[in-house]
């Protein structure tokens, strides 16, 4: 607990944090409000049918790319890409995967017994593969890779050059490309875009849970070629049946004007809280050489303060009242030199935070 707050100014969680003093405060109305009344009208008027949001979700991805797109949907994203590996690896398959990434995307390969094979990446690649680090290592087993713009650790997004590269390089070799975009919306020097503008032979997932702020929700998307929606819906079936009528309800009333105004808030108070994070991290002696282009992380290098971050990580907690990940969560990739702040808290809270920060570096 922090000795200046009876509040943690918990620098980490993946969760944005838009509590009802926060939207107060911001003049925003509270978007559950909005979720609530549509799932009480549809249990008023019991229209539960199974896939309601598809529509939307299917109209909302014809305006971006001006194609229609096979889609399947479900309780998050985790349940699709779970769906998505059994339909296209086997034992002893290799995935290639971004070091350091999202965690749980190594969990889903080893799931089903194939191999994540992880792919060092630095500042020099503004933290993403490019099509030349993929050939080098496409290996024999190798089906596939796993890509997420922008991305959880960095916040970095790929460019439209790289990800072609990289498209092209797995076209060479018939294996798959899936793209996590799972924080689209949450970019900060451009508008929204998705893989799918670049070529429809890719898979993408998505979710409610960042942008549209919904993450108790539980309900994700996957889209995928034509050539394997009857395989992916089938799976989706027997596995999950479907996702929750009235979550999905809810999420309709996510695509009102009205609220996606306030989203649209939203993402300029996440933009103002990692222009005030980001410098007041790097004065204190943090190693953050790209700016983050989306979602609300910071990785930041820590080897200025201590030889390993778990152990930094821990003196966060206890001396500052600051949480934060270390590196190790997202890979082997040098992680004992850094660790993963995250901006969904308050303004106040990320500056009090840092200010502890600063008494215990000053402490020491």
């Amino acid at each position: 607990m922090s000795k200046t707050s009876k509040n943690l100014p918990a620098i980490l969680g993946g969760t944005p944090l838009v509590t009802a003093d926060h939207a107060a405060a911001n003049h925003w109305p509270l978007l559950g409000e909005e979720d609530e009344q549509a799932v009480l009208r549809v249990m008023r008027d019991g229209n539960l049918s199974f896939h309601p949001v598809v529509q939307e979700l299917e109209d909302d991805y014809r305006a971006l790319t001006g194609r229609r797109h096979a889609l399947a949907h479900n309780n998050g994203t985790a349940g699709l890409l779970a769906a998505f590996f059994a339909l296209n690896l086997n034992p002893g398959d290799e995935v290639l995967l971004p070091d350091p990434c999202y965690p749980c995307n190594r969990h889903f390969v080893r799931l089903f017994d194939a191999l994540p094979r992880m792919i060092p990446v630095d500042e020099t690649q503004n933290y993403q593969p490019t099509g030349t680090s993929v050939g080098a290592n496409w290996g024999p087993a190798t089906r596939g890779v796993l890509i997420a713009s922008p991305s959880n650790p960095t916040g970095s997004a790929i460019s439209r050059e790289e990800l072609g590269a990289i498209v092209d390089t797995a076209r060479r070799n018939h294996g798959f490309v899936i793209v996590d975009e799972i924080y689209q919306g949450l970019t900060y020097e451009s508008g929204p875009s998705t893989a799918l503008e670049l070529a429809d032979d890719i898979f993408v997932v998505n979710s409610f849970s960042k942008y549209f702020n919904m993450t108790g929700w539980r309900l994700g998307w996957i889209v995928v070629p034509e050539t394997h929606m009857r395989g992916i819906e089938k799976l989706a079936q027997n596995m999950f049946i479907c996702p929750s009528a009235p979550a999905q309800y809810g999420a309709l009333a996510a695509f009102r004007p009205d609220t996606l105004a306030v989203l649209e808030d939203r993402r300029l108070e996440f933009k103002r809280r990692r222009d005030y994070l980001v410098p007041a991290l790097r004065q204190l002696g943090f190693r953050i050489p790209v700016t983050p282009q989306g979602a609300f992380y910071v990785y930041a290098g820590c080897e200025h303060f201590a030889p390993d971050s778990g152990d930094f990580a821990v003196r966060l907690l206890e001396e500052a009242g600051v949480a934060v990940a270390p590196g190790l969560d997202f890979g082997a990739n040098q992680p004992e030199r850094h660790v993963r702040f995250a901006y969904t808290r308050s303004l106040e809270d990320l500056q009090e935070g840092v200010d502890n920060i600063t008494r215990m570096l000053r402490s020491r």
